[in-house]
């Protein structure tokens, strides 16, 4: 019975853990384009208008060297480096001050040329982007 149990326990464990997409430095380098930006626990939860996103065209970037880049209105927003965990990506973001902010993207979807990711909490946001370019 115990033998049983343990089986169906690595199964379903198993199973979970295939559910979440590969994340790898390969896979995520190159250029990223955002199309989507979601605020799904804001009060009541929005959507940024794809016209919107389209005046300020925001992008993500990763470099082989475990770097980013993020881009919004022409302005840099944010850089520095990554590591990976799983299907989380831990950001550490380099600020102008010389200190460093850090913080969790998980990745909830990746592709070729595809990847949702978001952080949690009250300011978290969901971001959908396609890939458009490889280095």
């Amino acid at each position: 019975m115990i033998k049983h149990s343990f089986l169906l326990f690595a199964v379903v464990l198993l199973f979970i853990s295939a559910c979440k997409p590969s994340v790898s430095v390969t896979t995520l380098t190159g250029k990223w384009k955002y199309v989507k930006v979601e605020h799904p626990n804001a009060s009541p939860p929005d959507t940024m208008k794809k016209a919107d996103l389209d005046e300020v065209a925001p992008y993500i970037q990763f470099t082989p060297e475990m770097k980013f880049l993020i881009v919004w209105g022409g302005k840099f927003l944010a850089h520095g480096t990554f590591t990976l965990n799983g299907g989380n990506m831990n950001m550490t973001e380099k600020l102008e001050d010389g200190k460093t902010r850090s913080y969790v993207f998980t990745v909830s979807e990746l592709t070729e040329n595809k990847i949702i990711f978001e952080t949690i909490g009250v300011d978290g946001s969901k971001v959908t982007a396609l890939r458009a370019s490889k280095f």
